[in-house]
């Protein structure tokens, strides 16, 4: 699956762009029609401590999921969008095979 990394108003280090691929390649186990997905992450509000925002919006064909999570880490924000993003994507494949 093509994954793109974005980081708003800072640069993103490979080990954190390495992780965001693994961890999105495992959603295709779930859902294997996703056309591409986009992670953008985001420093909200710095004088919380969760502050680190990981928005996952993922392409599939027609239609799109986007799950935004506010954490401590980026890796704990993007570990929770993307198990919200399984049970969506759990959820639309179960409704494609009940139509057809």
């Amino acid at each position: 699956m093509k994954v793109n990394v974005h980081a708003v108003n800072f640069n993103v280090d490979r080990k954190l762009v390495g992780y965001v691929q693994d961890r999105l390649n495992r959603l295709e186990k779930y859902y294997d029609r996703v056309v591409n997905s986009d992670v953008y992450f985001k420093l909200d509000n710095t004088s919380v401590k969760q502050n680190k925002v990981a928005e996952i919006k993922i392409m599939v064909p027609g239609d799109e999921f986007i799950v935004k999570k506010q954490c401590k880490t980026f890796e704990e924000a993007v570990e929770l969008a993307a198990d919200s993003m399984e049970r969506l994507l759990m959820k639309r494949k179960q409704k494609i095979r009940a139509h057809s």
